[in-house]
């Protein structure tokens, strides 16, 4: 019997997860909601992520820029996006700069202050896709979170192929370590990309958030779980940054590393 043709073996390709925009209804569509987005040298990637965000079907979107003074000249293209797009682009420059987590601060409070219903964090350098921000709303909305974290360990969630194999090691003992810490139930609680109703904002207390790097995130899960708050997590693919440089150091990094330990402390001094 003649033997069958064996099928040719076609290398497979990364699949990309990177989703198109989903069409919220109304009034989910019409929401009030701010994205922040601090920024320091990221004069390539900013305005394509603005680009990105004022095509989504949110009419009512508002984007805020935190620059902290940046060499690359982005806080003056920040200006002319702000010029661009009238209304819905407002611009925070800061002197000094005192990590990502007083930047947050900042231009959070200057969403509140601006009347928003809805607040989403995400970095500057295209590594959060823009097509995940209807989903965090959407999910928001249907399940009444106060918080909606884009998640790279949950079921369906994953990083970027270019990320080598160290970098995946100490991120995934990063989450282990602060998890065992502080014993929050979150699958990826040093995540930067989700979406903040504006009550549980108000509920954290942001003058007193003392983080100031990376910790900061793992700061404002910790809050809004020991403040009760309903935290839900979607699958996202986590990108690699497209153009400049990480702003990961020895001192952020042991910043992230230490406060953990600090946060518990704090939390049972209260008790």
């Amino acid at each position: 019997m003649p033997s069958q043709p064996t099928p040719q073996q076609v290398p497979s390709e990364p699949v990309r997860v990177t989703p198109e925009p989903v069409a919220l209804p109304e009034p989910w569509a019409a929401s009030r909601l701010t994205v922040v987005v601090p920024t320091y040298d990221e004069a390539g990637n900013l305005p394509v992520l603005v680009g990105q965000l004022m095509s989504l079907d949110l009419p009512a979107l508002r984007v805020v820029v935190v620059d902290d003074n940046s060499p690359d000249g982005t806080g003056e293209i920040a200006d002319k996006l702000a010029i661009e797009h009238a209304g819905r682009i407002s611009v925070l420059h800061r002197t000094t700069k005192d990590g990502l987590g007083r930047a947050y601060v900042e231009g959070m409070t200057r969403a509140l202050e601006d009347g928003a219903d809805y607040v989403v964090q995400m970095d500057a350098d295209l590594s959060h896709p823009v097509g995940y921000v209807p989903q965090l709303l959407g999910t928001l909305h249907s399940t009444n979170a106060g918080v909606v974290i884009g998640s790279r360990y949950v079921p369906g969630g994953s990083l970027s192929e270019q990320w080598g194999t160290g970098r995946r090691l100490l991120s995934g003992w990063a989450n282990t370590y602060v998890k065992a810490v502080l014993s929050i139930p979150v699958r990826d609680v040093t995540a930067g990309f989700k979406i903040w109703r504006a009550s549980a904002l108000r509920a954290l207390d942001l003058p007193g958030i003392e983080s100031t790097g990376y910790a900061f995130q793992v700061e404002m899960h910790y809050r809004a779980y020991r403040r009760g708050q309903k935290m839900m997590e979607i699958p996202i693919h986590f990108e690699d940054r497209v153009a400049g440089q990480s702003k990961l150091d020895g001192a952020v990094a042991l910043e992230a590393a230490l406060r953990p330990l600090r946060l518990r402390r704090a939390e049972r001094s209260r008790r």
